[in-house]
């Protein structure tokens, strides 16, 4: 009997094994019942079933071997399994699992009757096993982007809930450290608490950003035409009001005009003067630059101490590579999630500009910005 035949005249035990491994599998909540446990797997063997009659060349049969099977905008029944066992609180390697309990099963089964003297295809198994591994493909890119949609609206829900009492406590940290009424050590303590929670306000915003970018096209921005030069100079001058410890030389043109988001703009230099100030030397003297050019503005920050490991360096913009497990060795326990040069280096494609790194122990660490100079949008 050829396989796809057994399949369908034996639905039934083939589910009932289905069903028995996954009551074996533990998932925190109420137990699944009869219905739950075999949820779309008939379904998912129709269309195994419809895969492996479906006439297929040499080179389609390559093609599918390479993960490059024609694909349909229409949502699949492995695909919508991955969502409901997701749901259901099963971890990813659990919906794997029952992919291959599926697989030994079937085969176990259609084996068992071909010992009984029936001629065998063995194109028949491989078949079924190209089928088996696209249905896994599908659940598991399924399953990944759910999770990583779920916790991109759970940042975007903490980010949201957290800004207001985090102003609220900015505002009345701002109230008193401003206070004549505050003896010299209260007003240092109101201070370090105002100082404190405008970090976290930051961290804050920053998570929103990287919610914006993961869940849109990007990180908008509202150019208008302004000075960067004077902007660049505050941003300075606030560092080192925060960081006396820190020197830092500036030089700057008499002039950076353009079409730019000044909000923006001031993020990418607070995060880049941030970053040389946690992680350069501060022996020696960080160095800032503006200098208009021809067609835009180009900003850079120049740092010494230790470089960027160089496993880290190519992903230094974007904090889930970094945090891969092949880099994380490398990060120290103040490296940070990373957020703010990846909303950096956002903001800066955002205007349609390029930020790169470069980090050695001989010349030290420098992040250059170019950004050209732009159209203000049109309200």
């Amino acid at each position: 009997m050829r396989l796809s035949d057994f399949i369908l005249k034996n639905l039934e035990p083939i589910l009932q094994a289905w069903e028995d491994f996954a009551k074996t599998i533990e998932v925190p909540g109420k137990a699944l019942d009869s219905r739950a446990l075999r949820d779309h797997a008939e379904q998912m063997l129709h269309a195994i079933v419809l895969d492996m009659r479906t006439n297929q060349s040499a080179q389609e049969q390559i093609a599918k071997a390479q993960g490059n099977a024609p694909t349909d905008n229409r949502e699949t029944a492995a695909e919508t399994h991955a969502v409901t066992r997701l749901m259901a609180g099963f971890t990813l390697d659990q919906m794997v699992s029952e992919y291959r309990a599926l697989r030994t099963s079937v085969v176990g089964q259609w084996l068992g009757q071909m010992k009984g003297g029936a001629a065998l295809e063995v194109d028949d198994m491989t078949r079924f096993n190209e089928a088996i591994d696209q249905a896994l493909a599908e659940s598991i890119a399924r399953y990944s982007s759910a999770v990583q949609a779920s916790r991109t609206v759970f940042l975007g829900i903490l980010g949201h809930d957290l800004r207001t009492p985090l102003g609220a406590i900015l505002l009345g940290a701002d109230v008193l450290r401003r206070s004549d009424d505050l003896d010299p050590r209260k007003t240092k303590i109101a201070s370090g608490i105002y100082t404190s929670v405008r970090r976290a306000s930051q961290i804050v915003g920053d998570l929103l950003d990287l919610t914006r970018c993961q869940m849109g096209p990007g990180i908008p921005v509202k150019k208008e035409l302004i000075d960067l030069t004077p902007l660049c100079t505050r941003m300075v001058e606030e560092i080192r009001a925060f960081h006396p410890l820190a020197q830092i030389l500036y030089s700057a043109g008499p002039s950076a005009r353009g079409a730019f988001d000044g909000a923006r703009i001031e993020q990418v230099i607070s995060n880049l003067l941030s970053n040389a100030v946690q992680h350069g030397d501060l022996q020696f003297p960080i160095e800032v630059s503006l200098k208009p050019t021809d067609d835009g503005v180009v900003f850079s920050v120049h740092n010494r101490g230790e470089p960027v490991p160089a496993e880290i360096l190519p992903f230094i913009f974007n904090p889930m590579e970094r945090f891969s497990v092949s880099t994380t060795g490398g990060l120290g326990p103040t490296a940070g999630l990373g957020l703010g040069l990846y909303i950096a280096s956002e903001i800066v494609a955002a205007h349609s500009g390029t930020i790169d790194v470069t980090s050695d122990s001989m010349r030290g660490t420098t992040f250059l910005v170019k950004v050209p100079v732009g159209e203000p949008l049109i309200r």
